[in-house]
């Protein structure tokens, strides 16, 4: 039987303004190069908001970690709270851009899933951003509504693949897409923070490989 490409897509959260990158009538060769600082910026912010927090990072010591002045990353990121935001939108833009890469492999809905989460793993042990972008989105420190919820993306899309499973015949008669995408993202999520917290996301691929397997068992038809 042919498999159908999935069609699911992440939903993005509603786009903020006011942190747009300052480059103006700056030559082209400079705006490359602000973009590359600005990116290492970033990096840096994330890796130290994971390690330490929103309350233990200071705008300091993301200057001193990329090795600038305070006034240069300022330049970048006018307020710690847009350079938060900055990196929290970095952390969301990682998901349609990996969905896209696993729907072009042209595999069946539930395989889409399953490739794709095991992807999200490893982003969630390598990458800085995705991590320094989690440690925020569990925090929240900002004002309410400065920062998106986090999981209702993911459950979205979930459901979305799900229910494509499910009418390819691809999902054990009587589960719910809705159900079964909740407790996926809480199942995922889940052994996200606990090897966050326990192992530095070290065994992060292996504890997710783990739990899929269980909840394949019950999901697939």
């Amino acid at each position: 039987m042919t498999q159908s490409k999935s069609r699911a897509s992440f939903p993005m959260p509603e786009p903020r303004t006011g942190d747009e990158p300052r480059t103006g009538r700056i030559p082209e060769r400079q705006q490359e190069r602000a973009v590359q600082t600005r990116l290492q910026i970033l990096d840096a912010a994330a890796e130290l908001f994971d390690r330490n927090g929103y309350s233990g990072t200071s705008v300091q010591n993301v200057a001193d970690q990329v090795g600038m002045t305070k006034g240069a990353v300022y330049f970048h990121f006018p307020t710690k709270e847009a350079l938060t935001i900055s990196v929290v939108d970095a952390h969301y833009h990682r998901w349609p851009l990996l969905l896209e890469a696993v729907q072009a492999k042209g595999l069946g809905p539930l395989d889409t899933l399953v490739e794709l989460l095991d992807q999200t793993a490893a982003a969630f042990r390598d990458d800085v951003i995705v991590q320094g972008g989690a440690r925020l989105q569990m925090e929240q420190p900002l004002p309410e509504g400065a920062l998106p919820l986090p999981y209702i993306g993911w459950i979205d899309l979930l459901e979305q693949l799900l229910t494509e499973a499910e009418e390819a015949g691809e999902l054990r008669a009587g589960v719910s897409p809705s159900a079964a995408a909740h407790t996926l993202v809480a199942a995922f999520f889940g052994a996200q923070h606990i090897s966050a917290r326990l192992g530095r996301r070290q065994d992060l691929t292996k504890r997710w490989g783990e739990a899929r397997e269980l909840m394949l068992y019950a999901l697939r038809a």
